[in-house]
């Protein structure tokens, strides 16, 4: 067998560039083998073949590929259960050590521990490295070690943090002479792990200062081109948060609170992993949802005759995207106004968003049914008319995804605002009694 080596394993990394378990990995003094395992554990639950996050990884994955080969390298990648396929990585390759970056979710680190045991058995040894946030785990806590559960404070720390620290910088290209050369490993084709291609055109990593300078006056309006739609990037790693930090920095602190609050939910899905499937406050686990599976199909489907509501719908069903404003918008409507369980509605943005993040996703949720650690109270209450009068008010948003939506065959509110308001409050403040 060959020479010993170390291998990267790509998870939500998928760079070359500034990536801190490949830049530790090609220092180590081996040659490194980079691979990739698309998880049969998390594709069975994948219920569209044609999933454009898959396809999106496939593309990046041909893109390290390609770069790779220009280094006398190559990707090897795998399709099956981590377990299995790491069996099978020991068998063909020599291996003395393995890096990889953090993750944060529960399966992912039941996962790791599982891989962990079997490389320890192999007498491997495996190395993780923070490099999806700047700040992760017990990075940012309070002055007792406790975690932060309330953004204002945290996001003060966490700034303080920043500016007395700095960001570190992971350039490694001196040391690419580094990679295994190797021309014999596997790369799957879209359709051999149960998938096909789209026409869909993903974003841009690319960064817009036009935006960037803008994005405090024109973020919050889904008419306008006034966000960085880099969320897919950021989810995947195909851009570090590193450089985005350091270019909000320089063009806009409000971005920068932005990505601030990403790594607040993470921290909170770390420290406190019961948020994946029951609320932060356990009170609101008393909260006695309608559950309407009509009302939520309508909801899905864009038809609940609030403009609004139903133009986010729409955008995120044909588009794998939604408007930060608008997901605010949809999310307090299904919870506030149809008082149906948040769980849903989570459930519901998992399967359609490109950008798809637990901890982020699960703390909007959260956030609009005032279940979260940091949550809007239960007695706000969005007013769809009044969002769109602030945010779209001359319906360009709303007429380019509801064209319909003055005509009279566009269907009534599904429930008027002060009735659904009212009632809201009633089973809010029934439910919170029983705590």
């Amino acid at each position: 067998m060959e020479n010993k080596i170390a291998i990267h394993w790509f998870r939500r990394d998928l760079r070359l560039t500034d990536n801190a378990a490949l830049f530790h990995s090609l220092k180590s003094g081996y040659n490194v083998q980079c691979i990739f395992i698309f998880d049969k554990e998390i594709l069975s639950q994948l219920s569209d073949t044609k999933d454009k996050r898959v396809q999106f990884i496939h593309e990046q994955l041909e893109s390290i590929n390609i770069q790779l080969i220009s280094l006398g390298a190559c990707l090897d990648v795998r399709h099956g259960s981590p377990a299995k396929i790491w069996k099978e990585l020991i068998n063909d390759y020599s291996i003395a050590e393995v890096y990889t970056n953090h993750d944060y979710e529960p399966y992912a680190k039941k996962r790791d521990e599982e891989i962990k045991s079997l490389l320890k058995a192999n007498t491997i040894d495996i190395y993780t490295f923070k490099d999806q946030v700047l700040f992760d785990r017990d990075d940012v806590v309070k002055n007792d070690g406790l975690p932060y559960t309330v953004y204002t404070t945290y996001s003060r720390r966490w700034m303080e943090k920043l500016k007395k620290e700095g960001i570190p910088n992971y350039d490694y290209e001196k040391y690419y002479s580094h990679f295994h050369l190797n021309t014999k490993s596997t790369f799957p084709s879209l359709k051999s792990i149960g998938f096909t291609k789209t026409d869909v055109n993903f974003s841009s990593h690319e960064l817009n200062d036009n935006i960037l300078y803008n994005y405090k006056d024109t973020r919050d309006i889904p008419g306008v081109s006034g966000t960085s739609r880099l969320s897919i990037h950021l989810r995947f790693g195909t851009i570090s948060i590193r450089k985005l930090i350091r270019e909000a920095q320089e063009h806009s602190l409000t971005w920068l609170n932005e990505l601030c609050w990403r790594e607040f939910y993470m921290m909170i899905l770390w420290h406190f992993p019961h948020v994946a499937k029951s609320a932060f406050k356990p009170a609101y686990d008393f909260i006695q949802w309608r559950n309407n599976e009509d009302e939520f199909e309508a909801w899905c489907e864009g038809r609940t005759g609030y403009p609004i509501v139903d133009a986010g719908m729409r955008e995120l069903n044909e588009t794998g995207f939604m408007h930060n404003r608008v997901r605010m918008i949809t999310a307090s409507f299904l919870t506030k106004h149809l008082l149906i369980d948040w769980r849903w509605g989570e459930a519901y943005f998992a399967s359609k968003l490109l950008d798809f993040d637990l901890s982020a996703n699960n703390g909007g949720w959260q956030w609009a049914a005032g279940s979260g650690c940091d949550a809007a109270p239960y007695f706000r209450i969005f007013n769809p008319y009044l969002q769109t009068q602030r945010f779209d008010p001359d319906f360009k948003y709303i007429r380019k995804w509801v064209p319909e939506f003055e005509d009279f065959g566009y269907p009534p509110p599904i429930v008027e605002h002060a009735i659904a308001r009212d009632r809201c409050l009633q089973v809010y403040k029934k439910g919170l009694a029983k705590k």
